[in-house]
């Protein structure tokens, strides 16, 4: 159709706004605006002990296929706190390469979940299924040790452990608990308020940063889990940030690459979250 109308100029396009394969729910699916009116703001909101809970951004977000959750968070500046190391980066895949992979977008994630120098946060097994639509940002508060750093924050699907193989699985990488990245996105910190005027950052110090991630339209089913994964490397596929800034990092002495300390705050003060789009209905 669309060869024909624009190429022959032979036959009508009448393509609704979005036409958008909805993974998750493995199906095509019609939106006549994009993102979809009907979509609810909401947002998954970082928590103690690796917990991820939807918050409403709207007063009519309760009506989402989720059950909305008013979080009290305790008193004082909450945060979680890890060592980022440059010269033991976090892989962006298991394999042995040099560049991106084919399969670096299926790889389970399970393997970064494991480190100590990756954030994960993860909802309760979902009683219903849901489906967030359209962009996703995530909305932090961090701070380095350094004067610099990356951020790199995934989306990931979690399967429910009771999850049947299929034939042609990997040997030692079952269905149950696999981890599947949906979404996924980095930037370098020196860039958070502007590309043309970098800046480091003050030691220490709470940041806001946002990230917008790519646009998504993935039905979470019933029985899986909401993953959020957060961390400072994605080596090789992005090059390692010497967590010191300099002017151009390409000429990063030996020196400039220095281990720091990391936080992702969590408080009344200082909240991280993920703002998202909830389609009523589910994957329905």
């Amino acid at each position: 159709m669309f060869f024909n109308h624009f190429l022959k100029d032979e036959g009508e396009m009448n393509l609704p706004e979005a036409y958008v394969f909805e993974t998750g729910g493995n199906r095509w699916r019609t939106f006549s605006q994009w993102p979809p009116a009907e979509a609810e703001d909401m947002a998954l909101n970082l928590q103690a002990d690796g917990g991820l809970a939807f918050i409403a951004q709207s007063a009519n977000a309760q009506s989402a296929n989720v059950q909305a959750t008013t979080v009290q968070l305790a008193e004082g500046e909450a945060f979680d706190e890890w060592v980022s190391d440059p010269s033991r980066p976090v892989p962006f895949t298991t394999d042995i390469a040099t560049g991106m992979t084919r399969e670096y977008m299926v790889d389970d994630q399970r393997f970064a979940s494991r480190r100590p120098d990756v954030m994960v946060y993860q909802s309760e097994p979902l009683e219903e299924d849901l489906t967030l639509v359209g962009p996703l940002v995530a909305d932090l508060w961090v701070s380095t040790s350094g004067t610099d750093s990356d951020w790199v924050v995934k989306l990931v699907d979690v399967f429910p452990p009771d999850t049947p193989d299929h034939q042609g699985l990997p040997r030692g990488v079952p269905m149950g608990g696999y981890q599947m990245m949906v979404r996924s996105e980095v930037i370098r910190g020196r860039f958070r308020n502007s590309y043309e005027s970098p800046e480091p950052f003050v030691p220490n110090e709470p940041t806001h940063l946002r990230l917008p991630l790519q646009d998504v339209l993935h039905t979470f089913r019933a029985g899986h889990r909401i993953m959020i994964q957060i961390q400072n490397s994605w080596f090789p596929l992005v090059d390692r940030n010497p967590q010191t800034f300099v002017e151009n990092i390409f000429l990063a002495d030996e020196e400039d690459f220095i281990s720091a300390t990391q936080r992702i705050y969590r408080s009344q003060r200082y909240p991280s979250k993920i703002e998202v789009l909830v389609l009523p209905g589910g994957g329905g």
